[in-house]
């Protein structure tokens, strides 16, 4: 059974102690003790909860919410459209750094390990945590989209001045939930081949939230990842 008061920064429990006190969440926590028996799960149960342990509550900036976790190998470690060091940039990943060149000149890195822009307060935050091995969407719909949204209506109603970056529908499906009187909400198609074109080129997402963040009197993110 996952505990999460041993796997998760102390100022993110606090937030969501009701979820994990939920029934919904403890048989989460069930099915995935078993599936992690018989099954090969991503990502390893160390990192499920990596968005909320390097991104404080009072330190997040900015939120980019993704689906759930990649469902290959040595891919995901707990950060959305995030890989580990020394594996190939999924396609949706280059096409953000395509677009991050575009938007700000930032070199495209070499790394798809993007631990350093949640170290700057940026929340990578799938919908759902985890994900059985070549089964895309294998763990929807067994709770954790509802404690994943409770952490948006959290930082939503305790919080101001965070940019929420909102790519492709699914993610949009979060915006009814998000205070934009007090929050920036930037939206554009998602970053996959698939509909790059039809909006995410060119959106300026990064630019974007650094403005508004500077408007706020909120540092900006440094979108570099390289030194």
């Amino acid at each position: 059974m996952i505990n999460p008061i041993s796997k998760i920064h102390p100022s993110w429990l606090v937030k969501l102690q009701n979820e994990f006190n939920s029934p919904y969440f403890e048989n989460l926590s069930f099915f995935l003790q078993k599936e992690m028996s018989t099954q090969q799960i991503y990502p390893n149960k160390e990192k499920i909860f990596e968005a909320f342990n390097q991104t404080h509550f009072e330190k997040v900036k900015v939120v980019i919410i993704g689906q759930d976790p990649y469902h290959g190998r040595n891919q995901a470690h707990g950060l959305s459209f995030s890989v580990q060091e020394g594996t190939t940039h999924p396609p949706s990943l280059r096409n953000i750094f395509k677009e991050l060149n575009s938007d700000l000149n930032i070199e495209i890195p070499k790394s798809g390990n993007l631990l350093r822009w949640a170290q700057e307060g940026v929340l990578l935050l799938n919908s759902i945590l985890t994900v059985e091995a070549q089964k895309p969407g294998s763990h929807q719909k067994l709770g954790w989209e509802k404690l994943t949204t409770a952490a948006i209506k959290s930082l939503s109603d305790e919080r101001e001045n965070i940019v929420f970056i909102l790519w492709g529908k699914y993610a949009q499906d979060k915006e009814s939930i998000i205070d934009s009187q007090k929050h920036c909400v930037v939206k554009s198609s998602h970053p996959s081949p698939f509909s790059a074109n039809k909006g995410f080129f060119g959106s300026r997402p990064f630019s974007k939230s650094n403005n508004y963040l500077q408007s706020s009197g909120i540092s900006p993110v440094n979108w570099s990842l390289e030194d």
